[in-house]
């Protein structure tokens, strides 16, 4: 265990100050163990993945970090015999595990702590649709049912078929199915009604082998008009190339790459709202259907339509120069200047809009 590890560096956007107490867990076990020790020190306890939906206080986190390791991606063969898929039983956890049958579903069981994007790779290698469009997003693959990360058409709710995860208040290990994630637009029980709850260990996908790509974004049908029948590997790069190109990608020296992503969701309004919205501005924001009577407009657009250009800095935090839904650090920015910088955006859009954006990096120590 180490004491007053600084944590900027285990974060995209590289700010941050330090944790009192930092462990990695390897195995579940170790999750327990750190569980215990904090509970028993009347100590918060704070989950790390991969750092990048994150915005560390400057004064840091006086509490135990729990950095979850764990690593290992199973494969299954499924049938698609009914609504509830029929699974072969579990193999052990091994990065090898290969079981690829045209056109049947596949149950990947991937530890919390394995790369998301190499996972993504590996499920594409193996010809296997439904999270393919979730190419190049950072992080773990734990953070994933946590704010039901989605991108370019596609979100994790769609192929998750269960989540293990450590129940802090029960003390023991759960199999959480998607029905019982709670899944919403960037939202699920993990960072809602049950926040801290659970530690997530695993995540079970079910894919479908053979599968055709997700294509229904307009940037990803772009990108691939002129490619006769795509692939998995098309569409997979495809996207990548659309996210460095908004520079949504980790590329080393990139200095639009510090970022935690998205720094705020789509807010989802209803139909009135955007007639109100047309009738002020004389304009007709972009929209897409999100539910009964729901839209969701693009965050992007809001920004923008409220003066900020790509590029805007207020000192060392600012806006990507190539995604106006990007607050980056251009250099020795802090907590407060990225803070700043959102409420002044926020206010911007709320002024002109009547819409309050809602951050979505996790704020850990304010």
């Amino acid at each position: 265990m180490l004491e007053n590890q600084p944590l900027a560096g285990f974060t995209t956007l590289g700010i941050g100050g330090p944790a009192r107490w930092l462990v990695e867990a390897a195995t579940e076990d170790d999750i327990a163990e750190a569980v215990q020790w904090a509970a028993g020190r009347g100590i918060d306890l704070f989950v790390l993945g991969g750092g990048s939906n994150l915005l560390v206080a400057d004064r840091g986190f006086d509490g135990l970090v729990l950095r979850v390791g764990l690593r290992g991606v199973g494969v299954e063969a499924a049938h698609r015999a009914s609504h509830d898929t029929q699974v072969l039983p579990l193999a052990p956890l091994a990065q090898d595990d290969s079981l690829i049958v045209d056109r049947e579903v596949r149950l990947y069981r991937a530890a919390a702590g394995e790369n998301w994007d190499r996972f993504v790779e590996r499920t594409v290698l193996d010809n296997c649709a439904g999270i393919e469009c979730l190419a190049g997003i950072p992080g773990t693959v734990g953070g994933t049912p946590v704010q039901n990360v989605g991108a370019y058409g596609q979100e994790v709710a769609s192929s998750i078929a269960g989540v293990r995860a450590y129940d802090r208040e029960e003390r023991a290990f759960v199999q959480l199915s998607a029905e019982q994630c709670g899944f919403a637009y960037r939202r699920s029980r993990f960072n809602s009604s049950d926040r801290g709850r659970y530690i997530v260990t695993r995540v079970d996908y079910r894919l479908t082998g053979g599968g055709a790509p997700t294509l229904r974004y307009a940037d990803v049908q772009r990108a691939l008009a002129d490619v006769p029948a795509p692939s998995l590997a098309d569409a997979a790069a495809a996207v990548r190339q659309i996210r460095q190109s908004k520079g949504m990608l980790l590329v080393e020296g990139d200095p639009d790459c510090r970022s935690a992503g998205s720094f705020f969701k789509n807010p989802v309004v209803s139909e009135e709202q955007v007639r109100t919205i047309a009738d002020a501005g004389g304009i007709v924001p972009p929209r897409f259907p999100a539910g009964l009577g729901q839209v969701k407009l693009p965050a992007a657009w809001l920004i923008e339509q409220a003066r900020f250009a790509k590029g805007y800095a207020r000192g060392a935090a600012g806006i990507s120069s190539r995604h106006t839904l990007a607050l980056v650090n251009r250099g020795g920015a802090n907590a407060a200047e990225m803070l700043a910088l959102a409420d002044e955006i926020a206010d911007a859009v709320e002024s002109r809009f009547g819409i309050r954006l809602e951050r979505e990096p996790v704020m850990l120590g304010f």
